[in-house]
């Protein structure tokens, strides 16, 4: 395992609380599954390998795992809470009203703060997303605890800053879908599409905000 995959996933056992209640071989399993999904994808990979990779018996893995999905739903799973934790708090409200103003400076804010978790997540993102569309189980986790909680914590967000006359007057649900479809795109093309590109994040954060603003904002 390179040194960066090593420490991608040394900070998604750490971020998930996994590290302290594996085991040494668990571990070993994880961080040799990560590789191979990330690498070959889900379908192409195969247990024998992983076992090899992680340097133990293949029957381990099944004393640990039932079946290969099994793993593969132990890796993806925890993540997903991880990446909606931020909307889902029970002080969210109160975050939302007194520290930031205008809706701009939300969007601004949960970029930056979700970038970084999946600059530190990569692997296990590009896992969930190759699967995603093949994975039932997946897909069901998928819609019960990010495109349901999130979706509906943007609507009360969006909501709030239409009753203050900050964003046009249409349906909560259409500016959610504008502004979430933006900022996932830019976070898509920086990290899986190019890249490779001399990228000024800082910027390119500001020129899509600047394009949902101008968007959603109120006609004169």
């Amino acid at each position: 395992m390179s040194e960066e995959m090593e420490q991608w996933v040394a900070e998604m056992l750490r971020i998930n609380d996994l590290d302290a209640k594996m085991t040494d071989k668990q571990i070993k399993i994880i961080k040799a599954a990560v590789e191979t999904f990330s690498e070959k994808g889900y379908a192409a990979s195969s247990t024998s390998e992983i076992a090899q990779k992680a340097g133990v018996a293949e029957g381990t893995i099944f004393r640990h795992y039932k079946t290969k999905k099994d793993l593969l739903l132990s890796i993806v799973a925890p993540m997903m809470t991880k990446l909606i934790a931020p909307f889902v708090l029970k002080d969210f409200n109160k975050v939302l009203h007194s520290a930031y103003p205008k809706y701009e400076d939300f969007l601004r804010a949960v970029i930056k703060n979700r970038m970084e978790f999946a600059r530190n997540n990569l692997p296990i993102i590009k896992i969930m997303l190759h699967e995603l569309p093949f994975q039932s189980e997946l897909q069901a986790q998928f819609k019960e605890h990010i495109a349901k909680k999130v979706f509906n914590r943007l609507q009360e967000v969006v909501e709030h800053f239409q009753s203050d006359g900050q964003i046009i007057a249409i349906p909560s649900h259409v500016a959610v879908r504008v502004s979430v479809s933006v900022l996932i795109g830019f976070c898509f093309a920086r990290f899986f599409l190019l890249p490779e590109l001399d990228w000024d994040e800082e910027q390119e954060i500001e020129y899509s905000i600047d394009f949902i603003m101008h968007g959603l904002a109120p006609r004169e």
